[in-house]
């Protein structure tokens, strides 16, 4: 096992994890309300596709991570898990900057009015349906999962591993679903882009 890297404090943990997640879930709610018209010169969906292979990175890792801990190569665990950790700081800093540059795209929407015409719902289908069950899926674990990451992590850096693994049990599943879902949401709205 690996050496605890910092000092356990859980009342300070709980303070920072607490804060660190209202103020991020609340900073993409209050954001994506928002569109800002600045024209930079390049197509702004290049974050929303930097935002899927990101996630499909995310994922790897993250199936890395949890064979590297199968075979108990701990280390390498770590850094796989501190890699997945690093780049959803990434996404986050992307998906915010494709959210306030591009505005919101409708399921559907193939001539790109912004609205969603009767005759377009029929030539999706029940594949609007599907689509919105896995961005509504996607949308309230990616809400949820992030203090469970932290926390889990958390118990990592102080090095206490039983509890790391029970909560890790929970957060890995669903941070895989959310790391998964992102670029499967992606191919399916991307034709709807402007």
């Amino acid at each position: 096992m690996l050496q605890a890297a910092i000092s356990k404090n859980d009342k300070k943990a709980q303070w920072l994890i607490g804060i660190f997640s209202v103020v991020v879930f609340s900073t993409i709610v209050l954001l994506s309300r928002y569109k800002l018209e600045v024209d930079l010169g390049f197509n702004v969906h290049i974050f929303a596709t930097a935002n899927a292979f990101i996630n499909s990175v995310i994922a790897l890792l993250l199936i890395a991570a949890l064979f590297a801990v199968k075979n108990k190569n701990y280390l390498l665990h770590k850094r796989l898990m501190t890699a997945a950790l690093l780049l959803s700081i990434l996404f986050l800093v992307s998906y915010i900057a494709h959210h306030l540059l591009a505005g919101e795209a409708r399921f559907g929407d193939s001539n790109h009015d912004g609205i969603v015409s009767d005759d377009e719902k029929l030539q999706v289908g029940s594949l609007r349906m599907v689509y919105y069950f896995i961005l509504g899926t996607h949308i309230i674990l990616a809400a949820v999962i992030l203090p469970f990451i932290l926390f889990t992590a958390y118990r990592a850096l102080t090095a206490e591993f039983d509890t790391h693994k029970k909560i890790a049990r929970i957060t890995w599943p669903l941070w895989f679903y959310v790391a998964v879902t992102g670029p499967v949401v992606y191919w399916m709205i991307s034709p709807y882009y402007r």
